[in-house]
């Protein structure tokens, strides 16, 4: 489970810094997982601070934070097919 933890880990960043942000009830519909897998795949990036949580007066959404937004961008242009 834990390889599987990682690899939606992976997805969540990616998809975070291709939409910006993402409510934390589409969050698991969003990369295609259990919402359990999708949630302890969050916890792991919030543990590495690579996403901020951003609260308004209904919804909660996740984000990269700035500096991660950085190094998603970099590693995008590496990448481009």
């Amino acid at each position: 489970m834990i390889g599987q933890i990682g690899i939606t880990a992976g997805k969540i960043w990616e998809k975070l810094g291709e939409k910006g942000e993402i409510s934390l009830t589409q969050l698991p519909r969003s990369v295609k997982e259990k919402s359990q897998v999708a949630y302890q795949s969050l916890g792991w990036l919030a543990k590495e601070g690579k996403i901020q949580y951003n609260q308004n007066k209904t919804k909660t959404t996740v984000s990269l934070t700035p500096m991660e937004k950085k190094n998603f961008d970099l590693w995008k242009s590496q990448h481009k097919k």
